[in-house]
């Protein structure tokens, strides 16, 4: 035998032992671990709507994609075959409102969570179940953090997003800006969170949305819904 191999494989030893321990902090860890799963989360706010809601549900359907529907209780009158159809295929019937009128529902935490209630109520009547799950109307990036606890306290996951269509912001906009939107505007690719609209003046945005669901899935992204 060799006599320096085994002072070569303590050296070899040692090395490995450096690099395992420190390779992170210099950026070149020994071991490299598969990347962490990709996904995104499609969320429509402020439906239902007889027009798009339905074309929404359709390329969903299609793609075999869940996503969110944050409603608008007030929208809901008339349309609750729309939400059983959507809580049917699968997908997440979440809180948005009740009026969507900022400045009644925010004007205090009793008049904000009398809102979240009522709208609650009406997902309950249609699943059977009430939601958890709740997004400010605007967003919560600048709202009282008052209002944000109160609504925190009552056992509700508070969702914003971090990547948009920007089909409630780009006046005139067709399906190529929305889908050009919805990658350009993306925060964090690890975890997306997509804002989209599904109310009857969106008809662009079921055009770009099935673009936009083969663009992830192309990329590796896993979609859920809350």
């Amino acid at each position: 035998m060799n006599r320096h191999i085994p002072a070569i494989a303590a050296i070899l030893f040692s090395i490995a032992l450096v690099v395992t321990l420190f390779g992170n902090f210099f950026g070149s860890p020994l071991i490299s671990f598969a990347e962490e799963k990709k996904v995104i989360y499609l969320t429509f706010d402020d439906g239902p709507s007889d027009s798009v809601t339905p074309g929404i549900l359709d390329v969903l359907k299609e793609e075999k994609t869940p996503a969110t529907f944050f409603i608008v209780g007030s929208q809901a009158k008339g349309r609750k075959e729309i939400l059983k159809r959507a809580f049917n295929e699968g997908h997440t019937l979440a809180v948005h409102s009740y009026s969507h009128k900022y400045k009644e529902i925010y004007s205090s935490e009793t008049a904000l969570l009398k809102d979240i209630e009522t709208c609650n109520d009406l997902i309950c009547s249609v699943t059977g179940k009430y939601s958890s799950v709740y997004r400010f109307p605007g967003g919560s990036f600048n709202i009282d953090p008052q209002l944000i606890g109160a609504v925190k306290a009552e056992g509700y996951r508070c969702v914003d997003w971090n990547a948009s269509f920007r089909d409630s912001e780009i006046k005139n906009a067709n399906a190529e800006d929305l889908f050009g939107a919805a990658v350009t505007t993306v925060a964090n690719p690890k975890h997306i969170v997509m804002l989209a609209h599904d109310a009857s003046d969106k008809s662009q945005t079921v055009l770009a949305l099935k673009k936009v669901i083969r663009y992830f899935k192309s990329k590796g992204y896993e979609f859920k819904k809350f």
